[in-house]
């Protein structure tokens, strides 16, 4: 019965609610809670606002392009979460010196 759909367990159940596969979608998904994970944890520190400030515009862009192609409420979800500490580690980045504070002169 090829018309079958599998049961889905775990966070591919919440990215593929309407039963397809997203690859791509829930790929920028994966990259954008990466890279703010990784912004909003190096934004506490001043000295890393390098890695956070361009972590966090990487996520930010990630993060929009996925909204712009998402297929399922879950993705939203994930990626709304994603972009929000994405935010916060750029702007944060951005504060203690930008992404190219110290680089230039």
């Amino acid at each position: 019965m090829a018309q079958a759909v599998r049961p889905q367990h775990g966070l591919l159940s919440l990215l593929n609610s309407d039963g397809k596969a997203h690859p791509v979608e829930n790929t920028l998904v994966a990259v954008t809670l990466v890279f703010g994970a990784i912004a909003f944890a190096t934004a506490h520190f001043h000295h890393l606002h390098l890695l956070s400030s361009w972590t966090g515009l990487i996520g930010i862009g990630t993060g929009a392009w996925g909204q712009f192609i998402s297929a399922t409420t879950g993705e939203r979800f994930l990626l709304i979460i994603g972009l929000g500490a994405a935010a916060v580690g750029f702007f944060l980045g951005m504060a203690h010196g930008g992404l190219f504070g110290g680089l230039l002169g």
